[in-house]
């Protein structure tokens, strides 16, 4: 008997043509190509426009970063007041550069990466000046502020950290009538003159004159003094902004601490001496454009002569520098902050050359 296989390979044996199709298919051959790399395989050159037309979406995001961190200035103070919110925030726009140049080589898109070097460098050219050391020695005289927080837990220890500082000037914001004579207690015998108005206060090694509250707001949260040194007279100002909220209506509400501002930045206009320093909590960053009143008349001292973006708030997490340290007539040599104390803010200092 002729078993199947046998038969089968007769009749495949003895057939010069090609054999007819199966049962159930078209009778149509495969497409020609190259047998390593099926057709259509997504993410193949051929299936998406190849490295040059992949990744739209993350350049799309690219040019949008960098016309965020550019146009800064444009986005409405009204409204909810966005602009101040983004401008407290803005040096952290930066985090998306590299989210971006991740997700452009995950599509393996030259396009993309060739966007994201775009904010790369709107970033570098608003900030990059920020992560230098920029700090130099010497200095005339010292100033040091610090919100010590109305609530704070260990005002002596506070003090103390700030005395220790060897600063010839300490500004003390928010202060209550429960707490301001902790501090004397501790700042007084090393500062001979000081002086408490309101929420805020200024302990010195040198002699104070025509000190006088500053009506920034309904109670005094603002001072302005002479301070003798021995290079000469020196206007100091202390002063505490009102604090901002976000509210689900209302958005990131300002107007109260703007108006402060204001009023701060008149006082400091109409300053007849020649040297001004301004120290305090403004509640808001040099880049938010709603303090341009105040800031644009001043220079701060982080910023010319800092290390780094020298966060301030919260102390447990520093994300903005909301304390201030702003000058004229005077040259920072150097700018930092000081160690937690029992505040939700870090302590500022600078020395100054007169």
């Amino acid at each position: 008997m002729t078993s199947l296989h046998d038969g089968l390979t007769e009749r495949t044996a003895g057939t010069d043509g090609p054999l007819p199709a199966a049962a159930g298919t078209s009778g149509v051959a495969a497409p020609t190509g190259d047998p390593g790399v099926p057709a259509g395989k997504p993410g193949d050159d051929r299936a998406d426009g190849g490295p040059w037309r992949r990744g739209r979406l993350v350049a799309a995001a690219a040019a949008l970063l960098a016309l965020v961190m550019l146009g800064h200035t444009w986005v409405p103070h009204r409204f909810g007041n966005p602009g101040s919110l983004l401008e407290t925030f803005l040096p952290w726009l930066g985090v998306g550069v590299p989210l971006l140049l991740v997700l452009a080589a995950v599509r393996r898109s030259a396009t993309a990466a060739l966007a994201v070097l775009v904010p790369a460098v709107v970033w570098c050219s608003l900030f990059g000046g920020m992560v230098l050391d920029k700090r130099e020695g010497g200095g005339d005289i010292t100033v040091v502020s610090h919100n010590v927080h109305d609530r704070n837990p260990d005002p002596d220890g506070t003090a103390r950290a700030l005395a220790a500082s060897g600063a010839d000037l300490v500004a003390l914001e928010e202060l209550s009538p429960g707490t301001a004579p902790e501090y004397g207690r501790v700042l007084d015998g090393r500062y001979p003159h000081h002086v408490v108005q309101g929420t805020v206060g200024l302990w010195s090694k040198y002699p104070l004159r025509d000190v006088q509250p500053i009506p920034i707001m309904p109670w005094t949260r603002a001072l302005r003094a002479t301070v003798e040194t021995p290079k000469g007279p020196l206007a100091l100002y202390t002063a505490h902004l009102a604090s901002v909220r976000v509210h689900p209506g209302a958005g990131f509400a300002t107007a109260t601490r703007d108006e402060a501002a204001e009023k701060l930045a008149a006082a400091v206009r109409a300053e007849r001496l020649p040297r001004v320093v301004v120290v305090g909590d403004l509640n808001g960053t040099t880049d938010d454009t709603a303090l341009r009143p105040l800031t644009g008349q001043l220079r701060s001292t982080q910023q010319e002569a800092g290390a780094g973006f020298g966060f301030t708030w919260p102390a447990s997490f520093p994300v903005a520098r909301i304390d201030q340290i702003l000058v004229k007539g005077v040259t920072p040599a150097s700018s930092w902050t000081l160690p937690r104390t029992g505040s939700d803010h870090l302590p500022v200092a600078a020395a100054l050359d007169l």
